[in-house]
């Protein structure tokens, strides 16, 4: 969610060229596909631009400064349990078996992502100022 219209219209732009990017990724192949990919790479440009323009116009950030080590272990950890979930599939062959191994990895990368990375992101909560 954009703070103010400056904002939402970077995002728009941003939207508007991954999508483009991305259709012109799938067909690659066909002539508008090249099209797509070179205007959608042409916007991802031009909207990364508007984003660093307005950065200095946000202000001064509410947060303190807050130990990345945390943040780095909830990280590796959804990492792991993405590895886990693709590797693991060439471990068997049998349906039961990936299916198993790909549970397995979602959840580590679930507690990587809704259990590590929170708790080490709310140490310096602005609500508990």
């Amino acid at each position: 969610m954009a703070a103010n219209s400056k904002q939402g219209q970077s995002f728009g732009v941003f939207l508007v060229g991954l999508t483009l990017a991305c259709a012109g990724l799938a067909g690659l192949a066909s002539g508008l596909g090249k099209v797509a990919i070179i205007a959608g790479v042409v916007l991802l440009a031009a909207s990364a631009w508007q984003f660093i323009q307005l950065k200095p116009l946000e202000g001064k950030i509410a947060l303190g400064a807050q130990v990345s080590s945390m943040k780095a272990v909830g990280v590796l950890v959804t990492v792991l349990g993405w590895a886990v979930a693709l590797f693991g599939l060439h471990l068997t062959t049998s349906v039961g078996g990936r299916l198993v191994i790909a549970l397995v990895g979602l959840a580590i990368c679930l507690v990587g992502v809704c259990v590590i990375l929170p708790t080490a992101c709310n140490k310096n909560a602005i609500w508990k100022a």
